[in-house]
Protein backbone atom coordinates (compact mmCIF):
# COMPACT_ATOMS: atom_id res chain seq x y z
CA UNK A 1 0.00 0.00 0.00
CA UNK A 2 3.09 2.60 0.83
CA UNK A 3 5.62 2.31 -1.92
CA UNK A 4 7.50 5.32 -0.99
CA UNK A 5 9.26 7.24 2.11
CA UNK A 6 6.65 10.27 1.35
CA UNK A 7 3.80 7.60 1.87
CA UNK A 8 4.91 6.13 4.69
CA UNK A 9 5.37 9.96 6.89
CA UNK A 10 1.91 10.47 5.96
CA UNK A 11 1.11 8.14 8.78
CA UNK A 12 2.40 10.18 11.26
CA UNK A 13 1.33 12.95 10.22
CA UNK A 14 -2.55 11.53 10.20
CA UNK A 15 -2.10 10.78 13.61
CA UNK A 16 -0.98 14.17 14.36
CA UNK A 17 -3.97 15.64 12.70
CA UNK A 18 -6.70 13.32 14.25
CA UNK A 19 -5.12 14.33 17.64
CA UNK A 20 -5.60 17.76 16.93
CA UNK A 21 -9.04 17.48 15.88
CA UNK A 22 -10.37 15.09 19.05
CA UNK A 23 -8.30 18.10 21.35
CA UNK A 24 -9.89 20.70 19.52
CA UNK A 25 -13.73 19.05 19.95
CA UNK A 26 -12.77 18.27 24.19
CA UNK A 27 -14.33 21.19 25.54
CA UNK A 28 -17.52 20.24 24.13
CA UNK A 29 -18.23 18.01 26.56
CA UNK A 30 -17.49 20.39 29.55
CA UNK A 31 -19.16 23.21 27.44
CA UNK A 32 -21.93 21.07 26.98
CA UNK A 33 -22.79 20.17 30.54
CA UNK A 34 -22.88 23.95 31.36
CA UNK A 35 -25.31 24.25 28.85
CA UNK A 36 -27.47 21.80 29.91
CA UNK A 37 -27.42 19.23 27.26
CA UNK A 38 -27.14 16.62 29.60
CA UNK A 39 -29.60 17.73 31.91
CA UNK A 40 -28.76 17.19 35.72
CA UNK A 41 -28.43 13.94 36.34
CA UNK A 42 -25.22 12.52 38.34
CA UNK A 43 -24.86 8.99 37.85
CA UNK A 44 -23.82 6.26 39.93
CA UNK A 45 -22.70 2.64 39.48
CA UNK A 46 -24.89 0.18 40.58
CA UNK A 47 -22.29 -1.21 43.11
CA UNK A 48 -21.83 1.13 45.62
CA UNK A 49 -18.24 1.89 47.17
CA UNK A 50 -18.26 0.78 50.26
CA UNK A 51 -16.04 0.69 53.78
CA UNK A 52 -15.24 -1.70 56.35
CA UNK A 53 -17.60 -0.20 58.78
CA UNK A 54 -20.40 1.48 56.61
CA UNK A 55 -20.96 -1.54 53.59
CA UNK A 56 -23.77 0.24 52.12
CA UNK A 57 -24.68 4.09 51.88
CA UNK A 58 -27.63 3.42 54.13
CA UNK A 59 -26.24 3.08 57.95
CA UNK A 60 -28.19 1.70 60.41
CA UNK A 61 -29.89 4.03 62.53
CA UNK A 62 -27.06 4.04 65.98
CA UNK A 63 -23.97 4.46 63.56
CA UNK A 64 -21.92 6.70 64.77
CA UNK A 65 -20.75 9.61 62.63
CA UNK A 66 -17.85 9.01 59.95
CA UNK A 67 -14.52 10.72 61.26
CA UNK A 68 -13.53 11.69 57.78
CA UNK A 69 -14.59 11.56 53.95
CA UNK A 70 -11.95 10.09 51.72
CA UNK A 71 -12.09 10.59 47.94
CA UNK A 72 -10.23 8.49 45.92
CA UNK A 73 -10.16 9.57 42.48
CA UNK A 74 -8.10 7.35 39.97
CA UNK A 75 -5.65 7.84 37.58
CA UNK A 76 -5.82 8.19 33.58
CA UNK A 77 -6.46 4.75 32.87
CA UNK A 78 -9.91 4.10 34.64
CA UNK A 79 -13.15 4.39 32.14
CA UNK A 80 -16.18 4.07 35.13
CA UNK A 81 -16.32 3.95 39.09
CA UNK A 82 -15.90 0.89 39.35
CA UNK A 83 -12.75 -0.27 37.23
CA UNK A 84 -9.99 0.31 39.51
CA UNK A 85 -6.85 -1.84 38.88
CA UNK A 86 -5.95 -4.42 41.26
CA UNK A 87 -2.81 -1.96 42.75
CA UNK A 88 -5.50 0.58 43.26
CA UNK A 89 -7.74 -1.55 45.46
CA UNK A 90 -5.05 -3.19 47.53
CA UNK A 91 -4.39 0.49 48.40
CA UNK A 92 -8.34 1.42 48.83
CA UNK A 93 -8.34 -2.18 50.69
CA UNK A 94 -5.79 -1.15 53.33
CA UNK A 95 -6.72 2.41 53.97
CA UNK A 96 -10.05 1.39 54.76
CA UNK A 97 -8.27 -1.08 56.74
CA UNK A 98 -6.19 1.62 58.68
CA UNK A 99 -9.02 4.03 58.73
CA UNK A 100 -12.29 1.87 59.88
CA UNK A 101 -14.28 4.93 61.29
CA UNK A 102 -13.77 7.04 57.39
CA UNK A 103 -15.83 6.53 54.71
CA UNK A 104 -13.29 5.93 52.01
CA UNK A 105 -15.41 6.34 48.63
CA UNK A 106 -13.70 4.91 45.43
CA UNK A 107 -16.50 4.96 42.64
CA UNK A 108 -15.94 8.44 40.94
CA UNK A 109 -14.68 9.20 37.81
CA UNK A 110 -12.82 12.04 38.04
CA UNK A 111 -12.82 11.88 34.02
CA UNK A 112 -16.82 12.84 33.30
CA UNK A 113 -18.74 16.17 33.88
CA UNK A 114 -21.81 13.78 35.36
CA UNK A 115 -19.65 10.44 36.79
CA UNK A 116 -21.32 8.71 33.86
CA UNK A 117 -19.12 5.91 33.12
CA UNK A 118 -17.07 6.02 29.05
CA UNK A 119 -18.42 2.20 28.49
CA UNK A 120 -21.99 3.48 29.14
CA UNK A 121 -22.29 6.58 26.78
CA UNK A 122 -25.00 6.99 24.39
CA UNK A 123 -23.05 7.62 21.38
CA UNK A 124 -19.11 6.12 22.19
CA UNK A 125 -19.93 3.49 24.35
CA UNK A 126 -19.09 0.76 21.81
CA UNK A 127 -15.43 2.53 21.31
CA UNK A 128 -14.54 2.67 25.14
CA UNK A 129 -15.99 -0.67 25.43
CA UNK A 130 -13.65 -1.90 22.75
CA UNK A 131 -10.11 -0.29 23.98
CA UNK A 132 -10.94 -1.49 27.56
CA UNK A 133 -10.69 -4.95 25.81
CA UNK A 134 -7.52 -4.02 23.90
CA UNK A 135 -6.04 -2.72 26.97
CA UNK A 136 -6.83 -5.72 29.04
CA UNK A 137 -6.25 -8.33 26.59
CA UNK A 138 -4.01 -6.95 23.92
CA UNK A 139 -3.09 -5.44 21.97
CA UNK A 140 -2.49 -2.92 24.49
CA UNK A 141 -1.65 0.39 22.13
CA UNK A 142 -5.24 0.51 21.47
CA UNK A 143 -5.96 0.82 25.22
CA UNK A 144 -3.93 3.54 25.12
CA UNK A 145 -6.90 5.67 23.22
CA UNK A 146 -8.38 5.85 27.16
CA UNK A 147 -5.30 7.49 28.73
CA UNK A 148 -5.30 9.95 25.74
CA UNK A 149 -9.03 10.82 26.09
CA UNK A 150 -8.73 11.29 30.17
CA UNK A 151 -5.29 13.20 29.46
CA UNK A 152 -7.27 15.32 27.44
CA UNK A 153 -9.88 15.67 30.33
CA UNK A 154 -6.93 16.73 33.02
CA UNK A 155 -6.21 19.53 30.18
CA UNK A 156 -9.23 20.83 29.90
CA UNK A 157 -9.74 20.86 34.05
CA UNK A 158 -6.37 22.67 34.02
CA UNK A 159 -7.41 25.23 31.22
CA UNK A 160 -7.85 29.30 32.42
CA UNK A 161 -11.19 29.10 30.30
CA UNK A 162 -12.67 25.76 30.59
CA UNK A 163 -11.30 24.48 34.01
CA UNK A 164 -13.50 26.59 36.45
CA UNK A 165 -16.61 25.03 34.44
CA UNK A 166 -15.16 21.42 34.42
CA UNK A 167 -13.93 22.02 38.62
CA UNK A 168 -17.84 23.02 39.30
CA UNK A 169 -19.14 19.73 37.69
CA UNK A 170 -16.79 17.30 40.14
CA UNK A 171 -17.30 19.26 43.15
CA UNK A 172 -20.98 18.19 42.46
CA UNK A 173 -20.35 15.22 41.95
CA UNK A 174 -18.25 15.05 44.99
CA UNK A 175 -20.99 16.38 46.82
CA UNK A 176 -23.50 14.99 45.78
CA UNK A 177 -21.55 11.25 46.09
CA UNK A 178 -20.78 12.09 49.78
CA UNK A 179 -24.72 13.35 50.48
CA UNK A 180 -25.22 9.35 49.67
CA UNK A 181 -23.07 8.19 52.80
CA UNK A 182 -24.93 10.68 55.47
CA UNK A 183 -22.60 13.49 55.15
CA UNK A 184 -23.59 16.35 56.50
CA UNK A 185 -22.99 20.16 55.27
CA UNK A 186 -23.16 21.94 58.62
CA UNK A 187 -21.50 19.30 60.11
CA UNK A 188 -17.41 20.91 59.87
CA UNK A 189 -16.33 16.57 59.01
CA UNK A 190 -12.94 16.84 57.41
CA UNK A 191 -13.05 15.78 53.76
CA UNK A 192 -9.93 14.37 51.98
CA UNK A 193 -9.49 13.89 48.45
CA UNK A 194 -6.87 11.85 47.00
CA UNK A 195 -5.95 12.19 43.84
CA UNK A 196 -3.88 10.15 41.96
CA UNK A 197 -1.82 11.18 38.78
CA UNK A 198 -4.33 13.17 36.54
CA UNK A 199 -6.68 13.11 38.90
CA UNK A 200 -4.70 15.46 40.83
CA UNK A 201 -5.61 18.00 39.29
CA UNK A 202 -9.39 17.23 39.72
CA UNK A 203 -9.05 16.96 43.25
CA UNK A 204 -7.34 20.25 43.61
CA UNK A 205 -9.48 22.34 41.13
CA UNK A 206 -12.42 20.39 42.98
CA UNK A 207 -12.03 22.36 46.55
CA UNK A 208 -13.02 26.15 44.92
CA UNK A 209 -16.64 24.99 45.18
CA UNK A 210 -16.68 22.56 47.49
CA UNK A 211 -15.24 25.32 50.02
CA UNK A 212 -18.27 27.37 49.35
CA UNK A 213 -20.75 24.05 49.46
CA UNK A 214 -19.71 22.89 52.93
CA UNK A 215 -18.81 24.18 56.53
CA UNK A 216 -16.26 20.58 56.23
CA UNK A 217 -12.39 21.18 56.38
CA UNK A 218 -11.21 20.01 53.18
CA UNK A 219 -7.57 18.85 52.73
CA UNK A 220 -5.87 17.30 49.09
CA UNK A 221 -3.04 14.31 49.08
CA UNK A 222 -1.90 14.32 45.97
CA UNK A 223 -0.54 10.99 45.51
CA UNK A 224 2.18 11.30 42.33
CA UNK A 225 -0.36 14.24 40.79
CA UNK A 226 0.00 16.24 37.77
CA UNK A 227 -2.13 19.42 38.25
CA UNK A 228 -1.25 22.97 37.25
CA UNK A 229 -1.34 26.08 39.45
CA UNK A 230 -4.98 26.25 40.42
CA UNK A 231 -7.06 28.61 43.04
CA UNK A 232 -7.87 25.48 45.10
CA UNK A 233 -4.07 25.24 46.20
CA UNK A 234 -5.20 28.33 48.42
CA UNK A 235 -8.53 27.73 49.28
CA UNK A 236 -7.81 23.63 50.85
CA UNK A 237 -7.09 23.71 54.55
CA UNK A 238 -3.88 21.95 53.51
CA UNK A 239 -2.24 19.90 50.05
CA UNK A 240 -0.15 17.49 50.38
CA UNK A 241 2.12 16.42 47.31
CA UNK A 242 3.70 12.46 47.83
CA UNK A 243 6.35 12.75 45.20
CA UNK A 244 8.53 9.75 44.41
CA UNK A 245 11.84 10.31 43.33
CA UNK A 246 11.90 8.04 40.40
CA UNK A 247 8.47 9.43 39.21
CA UNK A 248 9.27 10.37 35.84
CA UNK A 249 6.23 11.43 35.27
CA UNK A 250 6.37 14.88 37.27
CA UNK A 251 8.13 15.55 34.19
CA UNK A 252 4.98 17.27 33.26
CA UNK A 253 4.93 19.77 35.42
CA UNK A 254 6.97 21.77 33.30
CA UNK A 255 3.99 22.09 30.80
CA UNK A 256 2.47 24.25 33.76
CA UNK A 257 4.06 27.29 34.28
CA UNK A 258 2.48 28.35 37.40
CA UNK A 259 4.38 25.78 39.08
CA UNK A 260 7.74 26.69 38.01
CA UNK A 261 10.08 28.32 40.73
CA UNK A 262 10.56 31.74 39.67
CA UNK A 263 6.92 32.87 38.82
CA UNK A 264 6.62 33.72 42.71
CA UNK A 265 3.08 35.26 42.38
CA UNK A 266 1.35 31.86 40.71
CA UNK A 267 -0.63 29.78 43.36
CA UNK A 268 1.36 26.96 43.64
CA UNK A 269 4.19 28.98 45.35
CA UNK A 270 2.31 31.07 47.16
CA UNK A 271 0.63 27.77 48.56
CA UNK A 272 4.56 26.54 49.07
CA UNK A 273 5.54 30.09 50.83
CA UNK A 274 2.06 30.25 53.07
CA UNK A 275 2.73 26.97 54.43
CA UNK A 276 -0.54 25.79 52.70
CA UNK A 277 1.25 23.13 50.47
CA UNK A 278 3.70 20.29 51.96
CA UNK A 279 5.78 17.94 49.79
CA UNK A 280 6.41 14.09 50.90
CA UNK A 281 9.28 13.49 49.10
CA UNK A 282 8.67 9.13 48.82
CA UNK A 283 12.39 7.39 47.98
CA UNK A 284 12.98 4.99 45.37
CA UNK A 285 9.24 5.02 43.95
CA UNK A 286 8.40 5.74 40.46
CA UNK A 287 4.71 6.17 39.06
CA UNK A 288 3.22 3.10 38.18
CA UNK A 289 3.88 -0.28 38.01
CA UNK A 290 6.02 -2.24 40.48
CA UNK A 291 8.29 -0.15 41.47
CA UNK A 292 5.40 2.72 41.49
CA UNK A 293 3.42 4.23 44.67
CA UNK A 294 1.14 1.61 44.93
CA UNK A 295 3.46 -1.59 44.28
CA UNK A 296 3.39 -4.46 46.34
CA UNK A 297 6.46 -6.38 46.17
CA UNK A 298 8.68 -6.29 49.26
CA UNK A 299 11.65 -3.64 49.21
CA UNK A 300 15.16 -5.32 48.26
CA UNK A 301 16.27 -4.65 51.53
CA UNK A 302 13.67 -6.60 53.26
CA UNK A 303 11.55 -3.74 54.24
CA UNK A 304 8.38 -2.65 53.56
CA UNK A 305 6.53 -2.30 50.28
CA UNK A 306 5.72 0.91 48.29
CA UNK A 307 1.90 0.48 48.71
CA UNK A 308 2.43 -0.23 52.86
CA UNK A 309 4.48 3.05 52.68
CA UNK A 310 2.47 5.07 50.72
CA UNK A 311 -0.58 3.66 52.72
CA UNK A 312 1.38 4.93 56.14
CA UNK A 313 1.56 8.09 55.02
CA UNK A 314 -1.39 8.89 54.09
CA UNK A 315 -3.12 7.38 56.84
CA UNK A 316 -0.44 9.42 58.92
CA UNK A 317 -2.08 13.05 57.09
CA UNK A 318 -5.53 11.76 57.49
CA UNK A 319 -5.82 10.53 61.17
CA UNK A 320 -3.90 14.12 62.04
CA UNK A 321 -6.96 15.94 60.21
CA UNK A 322 -9.22 14.19 62.12
CA UNK A 323 -7.55 15.15 64.95
CA UNK A 324 -6.80 18.62 64.39
CA UNK A 325 -10.66 19.37 63.67
CA UNK A 326 -11.56 16.89 66.45
CA UNK A 327 -14.16 18.97 68.62
CA UNK A 328 -13.38 20.10 72.17
CA UNK A 329 -10.01 18.14 71.27
CA UNK A 330 -6.54 19.88 71.81
CA UNK A 331 -4.18 20.28 69.37
CA UNK A 332 -1.91 17.56 68.29
CA UNK A 333 1.31 18.81 66.90
CA UNK A 334 3.68 16.14 66.43
CA UNK A 335 1.64 12.83 65.02
CA UNK A 336 3.23 13.25 61.56
CA UNK A 337 6.74 14.05 62.75
CA UNK A 338 6.45 11.06 65.08
CA UNK A 339 5.49 8.65 62.32
CA UNK A 340 8.14 9.84 59.91
CA UNK A 341 10.91 9.23 63.20
CA UNK A 342 9.26 5.69 63.26
CA UNK A 343 9.28 4.43 59.86
CA UNK A 344 12.61 6.30 58.50
CA UNK A 345 16.33 6.27 59.98
CA UNK A 346 17.37 9.12 61.33
CA UNK A 347 18.88 11.90 59.58
CA UNK A 348 16.91 10.90 56.47
CA UNK A 349 14.46 13.89 55.06
CA UNK A 350 11.62 12.85 53.52
CA UNK A 351 9.57 15.76 54.35
CA UNK A 352 10.89 19.16 52.30
CA UNK A 353 8.79 22.14 53.02
CA UNK A 354 9.84 25.43 51.73
CA UNK A 355 10.59 28.44 54.33
CA UNK A 356 11.16 25.96 57.05
CA UNK A 357 7.59 25.23 57.75
CA UNK A 358 6.36 21.67 59.23
CA UNK A 359 3.97 19.93 58.20
CA UNK A 360 1.20 20.53 59.59
CA UNK A 361 -2.59 21.98 58.55
CA UNK A 362 -2.77 25.78 58.38
CA UNK A 363 -6.35 27.37 58.68
CA UNK A 364 -7.63 29.34 55.68
CA UNK A 365 -9.58 33.03 56.13
CA UNK A 366 -13.07 33.24 56.63
CA UNK A 367 -14.95 32.07 53.71
CA UNK A 368 -16.37 35.88 51.63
Amino acid sequence: MFTTWNDLLLLPLAAIIIFLFWAALTPFETLGWWAGWFGDTIYHDATESSSTSRPTPEAPPGTPPASAYVLFLSGIGRVSGQTLSYREQGFIDRLRHRLPDAVVIDNIFPYSVNNLALTGQPIFARLWQWALRRKLEGPALAGYLINTRNMLQVAIAADKRYGPIYNQAMAEVMLDTIMRYQFDPERPVPIVLIGYSGAGQMAIGAVTYLREWTNSPIYVISLGGIFSSDPGLLVADHVYHLWGTRDKAQIWRFLMPGRWSWLATSEWNRALRQGRATIIRLEGMGHTGRGGYLGRHPAPDGGPSNIERTVDTVSAIIERAVADNAPQAPAQTGELDAWRQSHYSEGQSNICVPSGQGARAISIPDRR
